[in-house]
């Protein structure tokens, strides 16, 4: 057992002492050693460049830092900072000594390691100097010194460190793991990439990524036993794109073999190869579930322009690719016939194949802007067999997809409250549906009727599969700010949540013949966990937990829920993080954090503004899900749509203000906002009705819907539900009077302005505009672009720069502390 397990509580508070203001002596190591290195055998008295052996050269021999530590002893330093370094009693060792600096802000200074003897100084693994200059950011710094020792010394080896602040920071050495939880907690590490159960339920695959510091990943995937969650196979090979065969419990995969592209079939049982096909076309493929026939979408390229001139046939011909098309294929396994199954100008999309083989359900969708909404569905069912088709409907309105019952005679359908003439809306009148409210339904080809499922269950439903073992249809759903599994009776619409002990429930596999699922998930606090539920006995079992590793002394504050009344007397959800170590007695600043455009703000603990991030750095953080929001009902969604902040921005200020007199633990003096997004746009939006706000972060957001709504890729989709029917000529006030731009001589708070200049969803231009408007009105502003990055900011160096841009933005002017800003952005006069 680690020693120091037991003997650090006791410790703590001598762990360091301050010399003077601004100065840390380290008064206590974790050391361990000795451990002996041998001089190597001198074949020459010199080296190829005619250097000399020397024995200091020996403290380059490597040793494992975190092995060697696991078993470390406690060595106190006397009172001068010195402790002895033990000399061995033949030939030479090495001996590890470490301590951890954290410094409560951003600061820089010098750390000093001063000794006699030979040794080298490692801050978070990497080698700097006996005297170097460290800027600490608000996190926790391990160093070690590694120090050479030798029979021959003749005097005792000593070892002192000490660390000198340029600021009045409160900077301290202790043996204490304890650590922040930061943006690379975030972004390093494992993650589950999916997980696939067999049809038999004895096997899943799962697959994964690992991403490295500095931004290098790599993949692999585990093929475990599911009733144990036993690791049968782990490898980076083949597995990692396998999937399973529809019945006969084998996985696939394809590679290049002789003849071409060969299909390949795995036994997970004997782990036996079979080559089931050879020249196979290229492409995307998926069995039919009688494993005789491929079904491939196969894309063909549309016409080109010239490479100078494009003209522009229709709005959505601005996207990347748009012309081309993508019909279905099928492949004989047994004849190798390779056939065109559609053909035509619009796009052909798989939804089903029935379980009996028999027949396809396929769709296309049709374009027309000057009706809303702009796209239709048309699903047709093609009998594989004689090539009859039979249309279920066309050019239907608010349809996505639908799936074959298990016994083929019905359809699962997907689409919002409005589809087959509204039979699922569930609104008041006068209100228009949000879209992005996801319903299901069921549908009889015989008598082309349809009945709505979830017209009265108020979570948002993201995605259903209607389960072979059991006849239930499971549903992944936002319910409120949680992301929970439902199963629906589909002969009585009886509909039950499943008790899985995660808050947010990620990616779920049912086995198609036993009660197997696996899914993982995590919660307000901890990283995601994979898990087996047995969907017979409602059991849950934990088969790997990656904040085990990930989370490893990781310190969170408290998080509770905290609800208010708004003042509509709706009842409006929230919940807020606590500091670590918080004292109640204290005055903390606060941040707000909201999205409202229309996803919930969920329980999630690992996102870009993962809320106990900005905790750790002694925040107080409050988040809510106010009004226009999914996963609250179809009514409380719709009050998204042409509201635009009005109702929102309401919330926002009267919860926070709440929150503030029900909390005295918060400075409202010091309280910061951010967004992005939508959530950028209702950061520039809540500047212009309030100065509750001390200084405020827009990422990516909207500052005129005027221009937004046609610019971006996203723009025009995302307004045909958010300002449904309302556009520039038919109500312009609507525009200027929602839009922050044409407000901005209101904003007095210092507003951050963050964005990617590739963004295809929110151009820059949203960004630069609103930046110009305040330039001119003499206002306080700051203008980042993120070079390269579209709507999210997706490289490792940039995502860690542009996170450290919010945190010193809020530290300056809600901590008063400018200095992080400054060493990022020093000032300049052009």
């Amino acid at each position: 057992m680690n020693q120091k397990i037991k003997l650090i509580p006791v410790l703590l508070f001598s762990a360091f002492a301050a010399q003077a203001a601004d100065d840390v002596k380290v008064m206590q190591y974790l050391h361990a050693g000795p451990v002996p290195v041998n001089k190597p055998i001198l074949t020459d008295s010199l080296n190829v460049n005619g250097k000399p052996f020397e024995a200091k050269n020996l403290v380059k021999s490597t040793v494992p830092f975190d092995r060697a530590l696991s078993n470390a002893t406690v060595i106190d330093a006397d009172t001068a900072g010195l402790i002895t370094v033990p000399a061995p009693e033949k030939g030479y060792a090495l001996h590890l000594y470490s301590f951890y600096l954290n410094s409560d802000r951003y600061t820089k200074g010098s750390l000093e390691v001063s000794g006699p003897g030979t040794f080298e100084v490692f801050v978070n693994n990497k080698l700097v100097g006996a005297t170097s200059e460290l800027t600490l950011e608000p996190h926790r710094y391990e160093v070690v010194v590694k120090y050479l020792t030798a029979e021959t010394d003749t005097c005792p080896s000593t070892l002192k460190a000490l660390f000198k602040s340029e600021e009045e920071a409160q900077v301290t050495a202790s043996l204490d793991p304890e650590k922040r939880y930061t943006s690379r907690d975030i972004l390093e590490g494992t993650q589950f990439r999916g997980t696939s159960v067999s049809p038999n339920g004895k096997y899943v695959l799962v697959k994964y990524y690992t991403r490295m510091e500095g931004g290098k990943s790599e993949q692999y995937a585990q093929l475990r036993d599911a009733a144990t969650g036993r690791v049968l196979l782990q490898d980076k090979g083949f597995i990692l794109s396998a999937d399973w065969m529809p019945t006969s419990n084998k996985m696939y995969f394809t590679r290049t073999g002789l003849n071409g592209s060969e299909l390949v079939t795995v036994d997970p049982a004997t782990m036996q190869e079979e080559v089931l096909a050879e020249n196979l076309p290229e492409g995307s493929f998926s069995f039919t579930p009688d494993e005789k026939t491929l079904l491939y979408t196969i894309q063909e390229e549309g016409p080109k322009d010239g490479p100078d001139m494009l003209r522009i046939l229709e709005p959505n011909d601005r996207l990347p690719g748009f012309r081309n098309r993508y019909f279905i294929w099928r492949y004989d396994l047994q004849t190798g016939l390779y056939e065109q199954l559609t053909y035509g100008h619009n796009n052909t999309f798989i939804n089903d194949v029935s379980a009996d083989s028999r027949y396809l359900l396929f769709s296309t969708s049709e374009q027309d802007y000057t009706a809303l909404p702009s796209s239709s569905n048309s699903m047709y069912k093609l009998d594989l067999q004689t090539m009859a088709v039979d249309t279920l409907w066309e050019g239907a309105k608010y349809i996505n997809a639908a799936t074959f019952s298990p016994d083929g005679k019905q359809l699962l359908v997907f689409g919002s409250g409005n589809a087959f003439d509204n039979i699922g809306l569930n609104i008041q009148e006068g209100q228009i549906s949000n879209t992005y409210d996801g319903q299901i339904f069921l549908y009889d080809p015989a008598t082309r009727k349809a009945k709505a499922l979830t017209k009265d269950f108020n979570p948002n439903v993201t995605t259903a599969q209607w389960s072979k073992y059991d006849g239930q249809i499971y549903m992944l759903t936002e319910d409120q700010d949680y992301q929970r599994v439902y199963t629906c009776n589909p002969a009585n619409g009886k509909i039950r949540r499943i008790d899985l002990p995660e808050d947010v429930i990620y990616n779920y596999s049912l086995a198609e013949a036993a009660p197997v699922m696996y899914y993982y998930g995590q919660s307000v606090s901890n990283a995601n966990r994979l898990y087996c539920y047995n969907t017979k006995s409602n059991k849950n079992q934990l088969i790997y937990d990656l904040s085990a590793d990930k989370l490893k002394d990781v310190k969170f504050g408290e998080v509770h829920d905290w609800n208010f009344t708004s003042a509509d007397g709706t009842v409006i959800q929230g919940r807020y993080y606590l500091p670590p170590n918080f004292d109640a007695a204290k005055k903390y600043p606060m941040i707000v954090y909201y999205y409202g455009g229309t996803s919930p703000t969920n329980r999630a603990l690992e996102f870009s503004y993962s809320m106990h991030m900005y905790a750790a750095l002694g925040y107080v953080v409050y988040t809510l899900n106010p009004s226009g929001t999914t996963g609250f009902g179809q009514e409380f969604a719709a009050r998204h749509v042409n509201a635009w902040g009005t109702k929102t921005a309401d919330e926002i200020i009267q919860g926070t203000e709440q929150f503030c007199k029900e909390h005295s633990f918060v400075n409202p003096k010091k309280i910061g906002c951010a967004g992005a997004s939508y959530g950028g746009f209702m950061t520039q939006y809540l500047q212009t009705k309030t100065d509750l706000f001390a200084a405020a972060v827009s990422h990516a957001g909207i500052s005129a819907l005027s221009s937004y709504w046609g610019e971006g890729y996203w723009g025009y989709g995302y307004c045909s539900v958010a300002n449904t029917g309302t556009y520039p000529w038919n109500n312009p006030e609507f525009f200027t009077r929602h839009s922050p731009l044409f407000n901005a001589d209101k904003i007095k708070t210092p507003l951050l302005l963050l964005h990617g200049n590739a963004d295809t969803n929110v151009p820059i231009g949203e960004s630069i505009q609103m930046f110009l408007a305040l330039k001119i009105l003499g206002k306080t502003v700051e203008f980042v672009q993120v070079d390269g990055e579209n709507h999210g900011v997706a490289d490792y160096k940039k995502r860690l720069e542009w996170q450290n841009t919010i945190f010193a933005w809020f530290a300056k002017y809600l901590k008063d502390e400018p200095q992080w800003w400054d060493a990022l952005y020093p000032e300049r006069h052009l």
